[in-house]
């Protein structure tokens, strides 16, 4: 059985007793908030393995609250936002979102979403310990142990999301990528065709990476997707 500790932030104390319900089955450690506020209160003081966080909420909606966790370090957040909701997915994404549902949803898909989105931190983390986490090439350095990334020996801010991107595609130097591969590598669920967030985070990686070296590029493959491409 289960017994990561999940956090579940929702102003609709029905949905936050149902999940709380399902997922104390499963084995889960659940704790919820019915703010933004408090939620960002209890992440501080119970430190979960992941949070359910809603989108609109009253205090400070879900969005900030994302913002702020991602501010803390790498817990996985799953967004929920109701059908009808204006929610920019690729926003969320970005603001390093791993999920998202939208309501009114299945129960079992939010569980298996759940133990999808553990299981691949899992695994990025074992990965990270045995290979020490670090690539390095003319000009570049990444290391996943801290998150960190160095251009030219400055260390260049960038969210979590950016740099595995940057991790999947440089780890695999050459090899093409299609935006689908992509967002499962990254974001470790399908993203029902909407890859616009691909081609924004590979923009946004282009401008920190400019000018850096001319043995190496991120590099467009028309009509399939992207590559790390290192040049003799």
């Amino acid at each position: 059985m289960a017994n990561e500790k999940i956090l579940v932030v929702d102003d609709d104390t029905n949905i936050c007793e149902l999940l709380r319900l399902y997922l104390t089955k499963e084995g889960y450690q659940v704790t919820t908030a019915n703010d933004g506020e408090e939620g960002l209160e209890k992440f501080n003081q119970l430190k979960p393995d992941m949070v359910l966080l809603d989108v609109m909420m009253p205090r400070m909606d879900g969005l900030e609250v994302c913002r702020r966790i991602r501010k803390l370090g790498n817990t996985p957040v799953m967004m929920l936002t109701a059908k009808g909701e204006t929610f920019d997915k690729v926003l969320g994404l970005e603001l390093g979102a791993d999920d998202y549902m939208v309501k009114p949803f299945d129960t079992k898909e939010v569980v298996a979403r759940i133990k999808a989105v553990l299981r691949r931190c899992t695994v990025t983390t074992s990965q990270t310990e045995s290979s020490e986490g670090v690539i390095e090439f003319d000009n570049l350095r990444l290391d996943m142990n801290s998150y960190e990334l160095r251009v030219k020996g400055k260390v260049v801010e960038a969210p979590p999301k950016e740099l595995e991107l940057l991790n999947c595609l440089a780890s695999h130097p050459n090899r093409v990528y299609t935006r689908d591969q992509l967002l499962d590598e990254v974001w470790g669920f399908e993203y029902y065709g909407d890859s616009r967030t691909i081609d924004v985070h590979v923009k946004r990686l282009r401008e920190k990476l400019a000018g850096a070296s001319d043995k190496w590029e991120l590099k467009t493959v028309w009509g399939v997707g992207y590559k790390f491409e290192v040049r003799q």
